[in-house]
């Protein structure tokens, strides 16, 4: 058995750091664990221009220490007035890393995302010459389709056009959740790719209905039956460069996930590495740990390989009820339950 692993430094390749205080309080734990992330922008309102992004950026940085050897990679929120020119320029000058598509109402702070996604073929096809990722939150809004069939019903009415209407653009279907999703991007040409989240490898629908309505299991896209949850986790591990980390930590106050709206989120960056790992060495998969977290992501980017290494130990660890103090606080993904990793500082 093993009980030690080092690897290298690893990424993060899609998560919500918020801003203000809530930034403040979370930012450390994605930067403790992860040399670069990819940066949501839905923030309120979005980052939707290069000058937004640079000041976002600054804020990160501002929100952590000096030593962190951390790098934010920002992402433009494509709006149906997305201008190719101006996303080329921010792109070329090293702003802007991505574009990021919500359709419009698909989850937090996209009110003004995309309503039309082949309306914006003059950006896409921009993004398609110079190499610049889109990422995409893969699920339709049509509120007749049921909320665990967006996933799929988005690949067949949206994803398979658009691969092939730009057969060249670097795609990302981000936290996927269903098998249809995974073996669609297994079989997809090498310009499509995926990333997984921890809780998508260890919790089904269930867990948001346990003993009653549980709101820190909510997240979108929703968690799936278990047939689902286990042909995400058997791409993830399966070594196949397509799938990579990313984990879409989404934190909100306790206030927000305990109400009536019971927000869509789960705050996982305390312990992210951990959870993978736990959903790799019960697969029987650690040869596969460091390619899934560390590798596989940077080079569908075309980003260098980082260079440090994280350690992680067996051993037994209670994760805190909550992070953060009276007047701000987020409930951690596995709260109060104890796991069997940890993170060697």
């Amino acid at each position: 058995m093993t009980d030690r692993i080092t690897i290298r430094r690893p990424d993060d390749w899609h998560v919500h750091l918020r801003d203000g205080a809530m930034l403040a309080l979370i930012a450390r734990h994605t930067a403790r664990q992860f040399a670069r992330a990819i940066i949501m922008p839905n923030l309120t309102p979005p980052v939707t221009t290069a000058e937004a992004a640079r000041a976002y950026r600054d804020r990160i940085l501002a929100a952590l220490p000096n030593d962190a050897g951390f790098t934010p990679l920002m992402t433009c929120y494509l709006t149906d007035q997305a201008d190719a020119d101006a996303i080329a320029a921010a792109h070329e000058e090293g702003v802007f890393t991505a574009c990021k598509l919500y359709p419009a109402h698909a989850t937090t702070n996209s009110a003004q995302g995309v309503t039309d996604i082949f309306a914006l073929a003059p950006v896409l096809e921009r993004m398609q010459a110079i190499g610049m990722p889109l990422l995409i939150h893969g699920e339709v809004t049509d509120k007749s389709i049921d909320i665990f069939d967006r996933e799929a019903v988005f690949i067949d009415r949206i994803l398979r056009r658009l691969v092939s209407d730009f057969p060249a653009l670097k795609i990302v279907l981000e936290h996927i959740t269903t098998a249809e999703a995974a073996q669609y991007v297994a079989e997809a040409p090498a310009n499509v790719a995926a990333t997984i989240t921890p809780q998508h490898l260890l919790i089904n629908r269930n867990a948001i209905f346990d003993g009653g309505i549980r709101p820190h299991a909510y997240c979108l896209p929703v968690a799936k039956r278990e047939t689902h949850r286990l042909a995400v986790r058997k791409a993830a591990v399966s070594g196949s460069p397509k799938f990579f980390l990313g984990t879409d930590s989404a934190p909100h106050v306790v206030e927000a996930k305990e109400s009536s709206c019971g927000c869509a989120g789960i705050f996982n960056a305390p312990f992210a590495l951990e959870s993978y790992l736990r959903a790799f060495d019960e697969d029987g998969a650690l040869q596969h740990f460091e390619a899934f977290t560390s590798e596989n992501g940077a080079r569908f980017y075309g980003l260098p390989l980082n260079e440090g290494t994280v350690t992680l130990e067996r051993v037994e660890i209670r994760v805190p009820d909550r992070i953060g103090d009276d007047a701000l606080s987020v409930v951690p993904f596995h709260a109060g339950e104890t796991i069997g990793w940890r993170m060697v500082d």
